[in-house]
């Protein structure tokens, strides 16, 4: 019999936040490699959180370069969380890199992802786009109201801090090289600009945004961009900016991942713990 109900191993504040949700539920929680909270136990190691519980929760990211993703001090190789678990139990994480998933399927233990998951995967999005405008309104001295603002991309992120920067009356201009996506960003009232033309109207902009995981902002284009203009990054991976370029320029660049934890862990925390305690009773093997 499991002493625990639920094992919160690593990830950022959003994850530590679920820990007094659980409790708050009757759940018996233990934590290791997480941030500290009074709402759990904390394990001395991963064994021992793994061993003692059905259900452990990571983070968003899952991993990152071969460890089980943490903003704690812990090192946890992503190899010695699959040593430790055990069939029959269920793991959850954002974006659980395939070959983890395929291991899991082989083991019967269930592998629950939440990036997988449309309406978590559209919050995200939500307060993704209001930390980007957040990030924008710290570093920039300058208010949003009637600003020029550049969006690259017009997937989930990109609409939703297009539409809240225009609820604070900038003017918005989305970029996009999906010719129907563009028409998508004109039917709704934006202003648009073919990625085609970006190095040849940059310039004009005040703010730009980039949710697009591709270097459209190159050292040609970056040339182009108006010295006091600001720039947020929020695409996954750091590969939006030639950031060495940027930084030779003298211009102003923020690399903005993981805006939800920042900014809204506790609505994420209730998300998050909604989803886990959905599943964490389900016959299904994961998602």
């Amino acid at each position: 019999m499991n002493q625990y109900d639920i094992a919160i191993v690593g990830g950022d504040r959003r994850i530590a936040c679920m820990a007094p949700i659980f409790a708050g539920k009757g759940y018996r929680v233990i934590c290791f490699g997480s941030q500290n909270t009074d709402d759990a136990d904390r394990a001395l190691s991963l064994k021992e959180a793994l061993d003692t519980t059905g259900a452990i929760v990571c983070g968003i990211p899952f991993a990152k370069e071969g460890f089980v993703y943490s903003e704690s001090d812990a090192s946890i190789p992503l190899t010695e969380l699959q040593r430790c678990l055990r069939k029959h139990q269920k793991i959850f994480g954002g974006v659980i890199p395939e070959d983890f998933r395929r291991l899991c399927e082989e083991r019967e233990i269930g592998c629950y992802d939440f990036m997988r998951d449309e309406p978590l995967t559209l919050f995200n999005a939500v307060a993704t786009a209001e930390g980007a405008i957040l990030e924008a309104l710290a570093h920039k001295e300058t208010i949003l109201h009637r600003s020029d603002c550049l969006v690259l991309g017009f997937g989930r992120c990109g609409s939703l801090t297009a539409q809240r920067l225009r609820g604070l009356s900038a003017h918005v201009t989305v970029s996009v090289g999906n010719p129907t996506e563009l028409a998508m960003a004109g039917a709704q009232g934006f202003h648009t600009l073919p990625l085609a033309r970006l190095r040849q109207e940059i310039s004009r902009f005040d703010y730009v945004f980039n949710t697009i995981p591709a270097c459209y902002l190159d050292e040609g284009c970056l040339r182009r961009v108006h010295p006091e203009c600001l720039i947020i990054d929020i695409a996954s991976g750091r590969t939006g900016v030639d950031y060495k370029a940027a930084g030779e320029l003298g211009l102003s660049v923020r690399y903005c991942p993981g805006l939800p934890g920042k900014y809204a862990s506790i609505s994420c925390a209730q998300k998050l713990a909604d989803f886990v305690l959905l599943n964490i009773h389900s016959k299904k093997k994961g998602v």
